[in-house]
This record gives structure tokens, sequence and C-alpha cells, in this order.
């Protein structure tokens, strides 16, 4: 499956490797991108796992925009 999420707080590419490490200690993560510019994050999964990577963002700084 593919996400994507619009977060906060992406200023720099130690901003988007902070993300793609946190993202990728997750069991069914397989690919994650992140566009510093827009502050976009796609990721591509294994299973339906939303929940858990919006919660993982947030936990690492970079909440979701709602």
């Amino acid at each position: 499956m593919n996400f994507e999420f619009q977060v906060q707080n992406v200023k720099c590419q130690g901003c988007a490797s902070a993300i793609r490490n946190g993202l990728a200690g997750l069991a069914q993560v397989r690919e994650v991108a992140v566009d510093v510019a827009t502050g976009r994050v796609s990721v591509h999964t294994d299973g339906d796992v939303r929940a858990e990577l919006r919660a993982k963002l947030a936990a690492l700084g970079y909440p979701e925009v709602v």
C-alpha cells in the first residue's frame, strides 16, 4: 500500500533523514521518500498501517497537517 502525509517541521535533509530512519524501523515499511520543499512524506508498506505511521511521525516531531 502507498500512503502520503503532509507533515509539519520538515526544514532540511537532516529532518528528512530522521523521518526515513524512524519510519524504516516499522516492520511493514518498505520504502520512504521525503520532499523537504513540500513537507510531503510518501511511504510504501506491506499493509494498512496508516495509524502507526501517523503516530510514529508525530512521535518523531513531524505531525501530520490536518
